[in-house]
């Protein structure tokens, strides 16, 4: 079934994004379950970005390309290159643009088998394009969430090439840090990773952090992430008499340890394919409140490992804090079914191992 005699399969990855986000971060927990396996993988990407850097430290042949844009097809030549050279089973497409070079590439022959990845929850046109990016030039299609799934059927994917894995998470790291953490200490810490977009709510959780401090509840605020909103939610923040209660950290590479140290998380998306810093949380043992959006309901269990509210409802977001913050013991609860659920559904050898039995369905009606 493989390539040039290789006891594993030959894979191309490509995900040309230059920050790093929770797809990288899914894509290189994948890489590493890969190379474990003994799988032979090449990425192509962006050669200033964290994904292909960390990846140098694993047994995969990094490759640099940039794409700038979805209509970039200066990179075009050197993927049918790098395609046409090596005798690959699967070419695995990571991202939006990373698909949008399908368009470009021959897809005649049985092998490579054409894959790509659907991480964003916005709707896709039901139009000639469309269809043909995903029916056409690839072969399958993973989409990260049930939401994703059915609004690629709205835009016309057809329901057999779609396969549904959900992303996941390594919860050691998570477990490691929680046993160094501090004890709780009396005022309630609510946390939020992500990066500073508003597609992700921030303005949301600090108008609930205004109504909550008029009505006397004393609690600190952290968030970590960098974005195109900081100086904007800072003046928010500062605006609304939130400025002692409320810290923007940047980015912080410490996930597990920045999780440690706060008591709830929180995550008001107005979009959300699924909710990576979700899953995150819950590895850490947290409660979590997060917005009806996309996957997020998918993650969290409302009333059982955390509490969902509707997009923009503040008034909502701010109830739910607060009942979280007066029960500390109900926090803890929430929290551990939360990392049962994770453990048991979500968890990072799981998304990767879903991905590399797709990879051998895809290449079953080869008959080499």
């Amino acid at each position: 079934m493989t390539g040039s005699g290789h006891n594993g399969l030959r894979i191309l990855h490509v995900d040309p994004e230059r920050n790093w986000g929770g797809g990288e971060a899914q894509v290189f927990g994948l890489l590493s379950y890969l190379a474990q396996r003994g799988h032979h993988n090449d990425l192509l990407a962006h050669p200033h970005g964290r994904l292909f850097q960390k990846s140098q430290a694993l047994d995969v042949r990094t490759i640099p390309l940039i794409v700038r844009n979805d209509l970039d097809v200066r990179s075009v030549a050197k993927l049918r290159r790098v395609i046409r050279r090596e005798d690959y089973d699967i070419v695995h497409l990571h991202t939006k643009r990373a698909h949008a070079l399908s368009l470009w590439l021959a897809h005649k022959s049985p092998r490579p088998k054409y894959l790509v990845t659907r991480r964003m929850d916005y709707p896709e046109s039901n139009n000639w394009y469309t269809r043909c990016l995903y029916n056409r030039k690839v072969d399958g299609v993973v989409a990260i969430s049930q939401r994703i799934y059915e609004l690629l059927i709205a835009a016309g994917v057809r329901d057999d090439a779609i396969r549904l894995i959900h992303s996941g998470v390594d919860p050691r790291p998570f477990e490691a840090a929680a046993k160094k953490s501090a004890p709780p200490s009396g005022r309630i810490v609510v946390g939020m990773v992500a990066v500073l977009e508003e597609r992700k709510g921030h303005r949301l959780l600090l108008e609930a952090a205004r109504r909550l401090k008029e009505q006397g509840c004393r609690i600190s605020y952290r968030f970590a992430g960098e974005g195109s909103l900081k100086k904007s939610l800072e003046a928010t923040a500062y605006n609304l008499g939130l400025k002692e209660d409320v810290h923007f950290l940047g980015f912080v590479s410490d996930v597990p340890g920045f999780l440690a140290d706060v008591d709830v998380v929180v995550l008001p998306s107005l979009f959300e394919g699924l909710g990576v810093s979700v899953l995150e949380a819950m590895a850490a043992g947290k409660a979590v409140i997060a917005s009806r959006a996309g996957g997020l309901p998918e993650l969290v269990i409302d009333a059982t490992t955390g509490f969902l509210v509707e997009p923009r409802d503040g008034a909502g977001l701010a109830d739910a804090i607060a009942k979280l913050a007066g029960d500390r013991s109900l926090m803890l609860s929430m929290g551990q079914r939360g990392r049962e659920r994770l453990e048991k559904n979500f968890t990072m050898e799981q998304m990767a191992r879903k991905n590399e039995d797709y990879y051998y369905s895809l290449l079953q009606s080869i008959g080499n």
